[in-house]
């Protein structure tokens, strides 16, 4: 079993050089060597996938030495896609091992027949399909269409890897750690990224709950059973992408105020745990808001700390109060609560609660009436 362990602790080593311009020297027998050892080391992976105590022993093997990796023992049964796709990405990859490299992608060994095989065409061709989704001019309706194509490819891949996770970890009990994998994989992003493929990951769930429901008529026990399968797993995805979202505050300020209020609403419509943070972090936005008699409108108080014009607090509430019946009615009941707070005094200039809601409801009446 030592020599298993010290094996398997090669892995970070195979895929950091695979990642480097090391791989200037490699030609089509070093590339056909590095691909048998990650397929080996897809075979420990299923050999050991159902024995908890050797599982948590190849894990801690693998982030040996290197206590920041974000590998863990699933990643040993995604060995050959991990290294598939860091040599895509190599530019140093010569000509002919790049050649032979996609060659293998796109016609597996025989031997391999499991899932895992299959998944290894996949990986040549979502990867050019995200280089061409983002020719695209247009992207899918709704709030999506905010998101550029190639952020929701990369949005769908997330996905697909936060349920495999999902489903690994099930056996071994194992889920609640998924959560130190996710923040391993997004807090090295930088934040603008981040924020549009988790922003794009969540719409992508909803969308696909939504087509599901819409989809199904009459159906039988099993397909049910099915359903229930799916939404727990979404609802499992959905949670841990929430979950790093807002155990963060600066995070998630930083999220509400990089993405257009439109998107940041639609989001709060399909998931209410960002109800209540979105509407604190806007009344703080608006506390620093000041009247200014000369000009007649509300300015910011300090610019090192007003993060949002009066123009821009009254477009976010508006977009909130566009929402579901559940979004309007509650950012109201927030904007009354501080009405009231203010003094409810019903004079502009008083209270910035005030002036936006009165504006807000003379805008809503004047929708409803067109």
């Amino acid at each position: 079993m030592e020599a298993i362990l010290e094996q398997v602790e090669q892995l970070p080593a195979l895929l950091a050089v695979s990642r480097s311009s090391l791989v200037r020297e490699w030609d089509s027998v070093t590339l056909d060597r590095a691909l048998e050892w990650a397929r080996y080391f897809q075979h420990l992976h299923n050999r050991f996938r159902t024995r908890p105590l050797l599982r948590e022993a190849l894990g801690r093997r693998l982030r040996r030495g290197q206590p920041s990796t974000l590998l863990s023992f699933p990643a040993l049964g995604r060995s050959p896609q991990l290294l598939g796709l860091a040599l895509l990405e190599n530019r140093a990859l010569p000509p002919a091992a790049c050649r032979r490299l996609i060659h293998s992608l796109l016609q597996p060994a025989d031997e391999e027949v499991g899932p895992e095989s299959r998944s290894l065409p996949l990986l040549a061709r979502r990867k050019a399909a995200s280089r061409l989704l983002a020719l695209l001019p247009h992207g899918p309706p709704r709030a999506l269409e905010k998101l550029e194509p190639q952020v929701q490819a990369e949005a769908q891949l997330l996905l697909r890897r936060l349920q495999e996770e999902r489903q690994e970890a099930e056996p071994a009990g194992e889920a609640a750690g998924r959560l130190c994998w996710l923040a391993g994989v997004l807090d090295p992003l930088p934040g603008p990224r981040a924020f549009k493929v988790v922003a794009a990951a969540l719409l992508l769930l909803k969308q696909g709950r939504d087509t599901e429901g819409a989809g199904s008529g009459c159906r039988d026990g099993d397909s049910m059973d099915g359903n229930r399968e799916s939404a727990t797993g979404d609802e499992y995805v959905a949670g841990q992408l929430l979950s790093w979202l807002l155990g963060n505050p600066e995070r998630f300020s930083a999220f509400c105020l990089f993405l257009p209020g439109s998107l940041v609403a639609s989001l709060a419509g399909h998931y209410s745990q960002l109800i209540r943070p979105y509407l604190d972090l806007l009344t703080g936005w608006g506390s620093h808001l000041l009247y200014d008699p000369l000009q007649g409108q509300w300015v910011k108080s300090c610019l090192e700390k007003a993060e949002l014009s009066w123009e821009e607090l009254k477009e976010r509430f508006s977009s909130l109060c566009r929402g579901s019946v559940q979004l309007r009615g509650q950012t109201q009941a927030a904007l009354k609560h501080l009405e009231a707070r203010d003094g409810d005094f019903k004079v502009c200039g008083l209270s910035v609660w005030t002036d936006l809601l009165m504006e807000l409801e003379e805008t809503l009446r004047k929708e409803a009436e067109h």
